[in-house]
């Protein structure tokens, strides 16, 4: 059964390729959604998927790329789904 997570990624996840190899992760393990950078100078995405795929996307994001320094990720689980087609940076 898929699932919706809405994530708030807080720390350093701006201008470090964040975003880019998250969808890079999220095409890896077939979650599809979206991630967008946010004025307050965080990250935003949607993952949704099989609930063992989000999770490992949740966990990913809490680490993020080489360069980023993730200091709080905040998951929020939604029981609606939406119609993603694939995983977009936006």
């Amino acid at each position: 059964m898929d699932v919706r997570a809405h994530l708030y990624i807080e720390g350093n996840v701006q201008g470090v390729f964040f975003r880019r190899s998250a969808k890079s992760k999220a095409g890896e393990l077939g979650v599809v959604g979206l991630i967008r950078n946010r004025k307050d100078g965080s990250v935003e995405a949607i993952a949704q998927g099989p609930k063992t795929k989000v999770d490992a996307f949740i966990k990913w994001c809490k680490k993020g790329p080489p360069f980023s320094k993730v200091e709080k990720v905040e998951v929020e689980w939604k029981k609606n789904l939406e119609d993603f087609e694939e995983f977009e940076v936006i």
